[in-house]
């Protein structure tokens, strides 16, 4: 097996990122930008690499389920608590996001939390 090189390491760790940082678009291109960043950097390169694969999958995975969250909160706003679920849902998405891009900036594959695995 040969040795991966510190430019190929490097390159991929940068994909592992932005497989999860690009989810922040989300917050500029409302509705499903939050999926299309994650979603194009897992189709351009999951065959690269097995690592980009899975962050490219956790991440997806993790949007869709926060899609799901979304929309069941929207619905529990015609009762009132949705807004404030809506809020925590939307805190919880950055915050975790940022700890996702920050795991995979140092090698390490980060399992969201609440994160339904749809894609396998």
């Amino acid at each position: 097996m040969e040795p991966t090189t510190t430019a190929t390491s490097s390159n991929v760790r940068t994909w592992c990122v932005l497989a999860h940082a690009t989810a922040l678009v989300g917050f500029l291109v409302p509705v499903a930008g939050h999926i299309v960043g994650p979603l194009i950097v897992w189709l351009a390169k999951r065959t690269d690499s097995a690592e980009i694969d899975a962050h490219g999958k956790e991440s997806l995975n993790f949007q869709l389920s926060m899609l799901i969250y979304n929309l069941i909160a929207a619905v529990l706003c015609l009762v009132l608590i949705g807004f404030f679920i809506l809020a925590v849902l939307h805190i919880l998405n950055i915050v975790f996001v940022i700890i996702a891009s920050i795991q995979a900036s140092e090698g390490k594959l980060y399992r969201y939390p609440l994160a339904i695995r749809l894609i396998k």
